[in-house]
């Protein structure tokens, strides 16, 4: 569920849980009550009154976090897809990252095989990625295949401290 449907949903429930979210929301975008206030226009201190429980939003102050929330994570489809093994996936800690003034989600999608590979890239330009990031072995074909652009991962670390290890077991 993305941040903007999950700040609504919970102004709807209560204040404390409206206050809880917007916290989680911040720490998702990676942005502190400073930023959020220069960004949103919203005056720091109506920000922190809202934060900390000692104020309840109007209606209008809802709509600028909303708008801004929207703003900095851009458009529903506006993700970046990575595809590539599941224990790759998971040393990627952060789901978001902000490259200049944009907000971008990382969306994962796990394949062990070339086939599974060319599948989840079809199925990450359906889901409306703006972008891909995927394996060299497969990085080719899947260009031929896509619309959209194809960055390709290049393990250079990885490769070394392969070798150094293949190198230690036939010693």
């Amino acid at each position: 569920m993305q941040s903007v449907e999950r700040v609504m949903r919970s102004a709807f429930q209560s204040d404390d849980k409206l206050r809880d979210t917007l916290k989680e929301v911040l720490g998702d975008l990676g942005l502190s009550a400073r930023e959020f206030s220069k960004a949103s226009g919203i005056p720091q201190s109506t920000l922190y009154k809202i934060l900390s429980g000692h104020r309840e939003p109007n209606i209008t102050t809802l709509r600028q976090i909303v708008k801004t929330i929207h703003q900095l994570e851009g458009p529903e489809g506006d993700f970046i897809a990575i595809i590539a093994a599941r224990p790759v996936l998971d040393k990627i800690s952060e789901k978001k990252m902000k490259i200049g003034n944009k907000m971008l989600t990382l969306r994962e999608y796990s394949a062990t095989t070339i086939e599974e590979a060319i599948i989840a890239a079809i199925r990450a330009e359906r889901d409306g990625a703006s972008a891909l990031v995927c394996a060299p072995i497969v990085s080719p074909t899947v260009e031929r295949l896509l619309s959209i652009p194809v960055a390709t991962i290049i393990p250079q670390d990885s490769v070394i401290r392969a070798i150094e290890v293949a190198a230690r077991k036939i010693e």
